[in-house]
């Protein structure tokens, strides 16, 4: 960039800004330059570098392959990032906006050779080309020009001042964006104890003079992310400097994309309020006035990977005034996430901040039946202690297949008759990566020769939206691209991971056969926490539907185990096994010892 600005008469007094921080995010600007116009207008460059050498156009909005970190990976387009950097600092950074400073953008490849018929400049990348043009090794005149044609009067070093010190808050046009968003989305309309919730969070924001901390506990269906919304939308109304922090990226996608869906046009400028949890770590204290903090159990300690820091809950704590938080203590899944509520309370208490708690537990998942989920944690032996009642299987609908084959059929069926349906799995497969040539699921990981079935794991291009694209029924979704997420139906693949011992009358994780390395890191002498992780894995997975949920098992005996659970009338059941391993059913408030067949029910 310095041959281009010099040999480009660039005039010396133009402002610079080079690796420039985008304000409350890990990202940075490559290089930023400042100046008027001939019209006497403020204006500032953003130009994003690359020192590619070739891309792969993907089917997809900007989203391209490139091969960058010692392997292929699907990254932003460079005028889309280049772009996204301009949106957030017209929409964020207050002195721009009063100031009247006009934002430009652009890329430039400098060792890119551009081919005949150029990926990048495939048609459905242009609608923002033409918004952040992409110059390539050979245009560095077309570049001079551009920059020129922003800058060229010079006089840049006050506008610079004001972007460098501006204050970071939402502009009023994208609040109200933001707001007009929410009142034109039946999805995230307040039901019930819902709007009890969010009520009650808003007046503890609005009385807040000290650090506070709030906390949301509910299970899956409670609609923690429906609050988590409306409280979001709610203070941004507010003129408060909110963000909406999600540690998964499908979820927040998701979300995000939710959201927009009455006017995409906007996805750009919104996503700039929508977090990951990772990039909070350098944050200065009480940057923000509200941290909304939804899937808060995904939180990750320092072994997460590309996370600097060493946990984020004392991150995100540490760098708002206010922090909402919405948990599952069940649906953690690794390791790595430390987001209980536990722990929580404890670093709320280390920075002596004021701690709300609530506990949601009205049921709008599951066609509102909290005893199915109950049901799935006695099956599973996560909660011994659960006293199940039978759920209203006319209102919900819960099927066990022989076969993977009879199971995606049934899922089909239901997706074509107009329902959302996904099928899903435990991480008992292992996934081809992308480098070896898996972008877009061609090849058949989740493989059951028994059953001739073989389909892939979600598409790695793009898979954070796997949960809503269209061609997303002819593959197969994990914990970590539907964790949060709904559907009218769920089919869900248990595989070898997860067995039941007839020996034990236990419900048991496998070691060998559970593929997630980072999900079992550290947990080869710690059976009980590898047991816990995995069984929250088919929790989640079970949860998903609210209309109903269709399940095959690789394990024929836990197979036999849930269809004997299913069948059985009884309030709730205990299993325990006899010498010669036939199973019985404890009825509930039996009292014999279980050789005493007299005391049970079969």
């Amino acid at each position: 960039m310095d041959t281009i600005i010099r040999i480009g008469s660039i005039p010396d007094d133009c402002g610079v800004l080079i690796e420039f921080n985008i304000p409350n995010t890990n990202k940075r600007i490559d290089f930023l330059i400042t100046g008027k116009d001939e019209n006497g207008g403020s204006n500032f460059v953003v130009v994003e570098l690359k020192q590619w050498q070739e891309a792969r156009a993907t089917p997809y909005k900007d989203v391209v392959i490139t091969f960058v970190g010692h392997g292929e990976r699907t990254v932003a387009h460079p005028s889309y990032q280049a772009y996204s950097y301009n949106t957030f600092l017209v929409d964020m950074n207050t002195s721009i906006q009063q100031n009247r400073i006009g934002g430009h953008a652009c890329a430039y490849l400098h060792n890119y050779q551009p081919k005949r018929n150029e990926p990048l400049l495939e048609q459905h990348y242009m609608e923002t080309v033409l918004k952040a043009p992409i110059f390539f090794k050979h245009d560095v005149r077309k570049l001079q020009d551009y920059i020129a044609s922003k800058v060229g009067r010079g006089n840049g070093t006050e506008v610079l001042k004001h972007i460098e010190n501006g204050e970071v808050r939402p502009s009023k046009e994208l609040i109200d964006c933001v707001v007009g968003l929410l009142k034109g989305n039946d999805e995230f309309i307040l039901l019930d104890d819902q709007k009890v919730a969010f009520e009650a969070i808003m007046s503890i924001c609005e009385s807040s003079r000290d650090k506070t901390v709030v906390m949301v506990k509910g299970g899956p269906g409670t609609g923690k992310s429906v609050i988590a919304l409306n409280v979001f939308g709610k203070l941004l109304q507010g003129k408060k400097n909110v963000r909406f922090v999600a540690p998964n990226a499908a979820f927040r996608n998701v979300m995000l994309e939710t959201l927009v869906k009455n006017d995409p046009r906007q996805r750009v400028r919104v996503k700039n309020l929508f977090m990951g949890s990772a990039s909070l770590w350098e944050c200065r204290d009480n940057e923000f006035n509200v941290l909304v903090v939804d899937e808060a159990h995904r939180l990750k300690n320092e072994m997460a990977y590309g996370y600097k820091g060493d946990n984020q809950i004392e991150d995100i704590i540490s760098s708002s005034r206010i922090v909402i938080f919405f948990v599952d203590d069940r649906q953690r899944i690794r390791p790595e996430d430390i987001g209980s509520s536990d722990e929580i309370a404890r670093i709320a208490k280390k920075y002596n901040a004021d701690l709300h708690e609530f506990s949601l537990d009205a049921q709008f998942r599951c066609a509102g039946a909290k005893d199915f989920i109950a049901w799935v944690e006695k099956a599973l032996q996560i909660d011994s202690s659960a006293r199940t009642t039978a759920w209203d299987r006319e209102s919900f609908d819960f099927r066990i297949y022989s076969t993977p084959n009879k199971l995606f059929k049934a899922v089909k069926e239901k997706n074509d008759e107009g329902f959302k349906a996904r099928l899903v799995a435990g991480y008992a497969w292992d996934w081809t990566s992308l480098s070896e040539n898996n972008d877009r699921a061609q090849i058949l990981d989740v493989s059951m020769p028994e059953y001739d079935f073989a389909m892939p794991w979600n598409q790695r291009t793009k898979s954070e939206l796997w949960a809503i694209l269209p061609n997303g029924l002819e593959q197969i979704g994990c914990v970590h691209t539907i964790q949060g997420l709904e559907f009218d139906y769920i089919g869900v693949i248990i595989g070898n991971d997860l067995r039941y011992n007839r020996a034990t009358g236990k419900v048991e994780a496998v070691w060998n056969e559970y593929k997630d390395k980072a999900g079992k890191k550290g947990l080869k002498n710690d059976p009980v926490t590898f047991n816990a992780l995995v069984k929250n894995i088919y929790r989640i997975l079970l949860s998903r539907g609210m209309r109903g949920c269709y399940v095959f098992c690789r394990d024929k005996n836990l197979r036999d185990y849930l269809q004997g659970l299913y069948d059985s009338k009884l309030e709730y059941a205990d299993y325990f096994v006899e010498e010669n391993n036939s199973a019985l059913w404890a009825a509930e408030g039996g009292h014999g010892k279980p050789e005493d067949k007299n005391s049970y029910s079969i």
